[in-house]
């Protein structure tokens, strides 16, 4: 299984557009990336790939990395940094089978499933495949499974993506705060890589109006705001979970310059083989 980080970036990204700020500046003079959040699988066995969330940024992360069209997409939720990069389908793909979760959202009273199939109706290209979580099903004949996080007010998925040749295992947090269900956590555990969400460090708490959320034992907020996990956080998530390799992503341009760059931060074009 080969990873390719297409996209590791927040809602704006890094450089985020007019802004000249420290660490836009660095990541501009460093020619560092990270665009919109989106993740290439490909199962070396077969040679097919799966796209993970189809950022805004698809024309440009394909065109600079050295990666196949997608066979097959999974999209974890409806925010437009993960969704509208299917648009990019039209005249580039004769097909392109779509995973989603079947489950209805109280708040939008569709699935994300659901919400696909109505926004791009006009897609004859994307066929739109509805999953229930914790249920895993054949995907570029790799195992997948979508595991609910927490990410309101939205219903929001990770993703558990297992070779049933190997056991290499990758586990992506999706977009999610640091208080997951058990059941999530135990989906997402022992994994080879794990891509977690880590939007800011938990030092700007402060500057958040709802603050940070579930501090861990030495006081330090594990959640920015209600969203989204802090750096210590995710990697507080990573050790419990017993993740061997853990690459955080979803990164703002608020973190201070000085830290912006220091691992285990991911930045675009990042490769691994499982």
């Amino acid at each position: 299984m080969e990873v390719t980080l297409l996209g590791t970036g927040d809602t704006t990204g890094t450089p985020t557009p007019g802004c000249d700020c420290d660490t836009c500046d660095e990541a501009k003079a460093r020619d560092i990336e990270r665009t919109r959040f989106s993740v290439h699988v490909r199962n070396e066995r077969t040679d097919e790939c799966l796209l993970i969330d189809a950022s805004p940024d698809f024309r440009h992360q394909f065109l600079h990395r050295d990666v196949a069209l997608p066979d097959e997409a999974i999209i974890t939720h409806i925010h437009f940094d993960h969704l509208d990069g299917l648009g990019n389908v039209y005249r580039l793909l004769d097909d392109l089978p779509v995973h989603a979760a079947d489950e209805v959202d109280p708040l939008t009273d569709e699935s994300v499933a659901d919400t696909i199939r109505s926004k791009y109706d006009y897609l004859d290209r994307v066929t739109v495949h509805d999953h229930a979580p914790h249920e895993t099903f054949r995907a570029c004949g790799l195992d997948v499974t979508l595991v609910p996080v927490e990410h309101p007010p939205l219903l929001c998925y990770g993703v558990v993506v297992s070779d049933p040749d190997t056991g290499a295992k990758l586990a992506l947090t999706g977009d999610t705060c640091y208080d997951i269900s058990d059941r999530s956590r135990a989906a997402l555990s022992d994994a080879d890589l794990m891509l977690a969400d880590a939007i800011v460090p938990a030092s700007l708490c402060e500057y958040h109006p709802l603050g940070g959320d579930h501090h861990g034992p030495d006081g330090v907020a594990r959640t920015f705001g209600t969203k989204h996990m802090t750096r210590e956080g995710a990697l507080a998530l990573a050790d419990e979970l017993n993740a061997e390799e853990v690459r955080l992503v979803h990164v703002a341009h608020f973190y201070p310059v000085e830290e912006a760059f220091e691992e285990p931060l991911a930045v675009d074009g990042e490769r691994y083989r499982l």
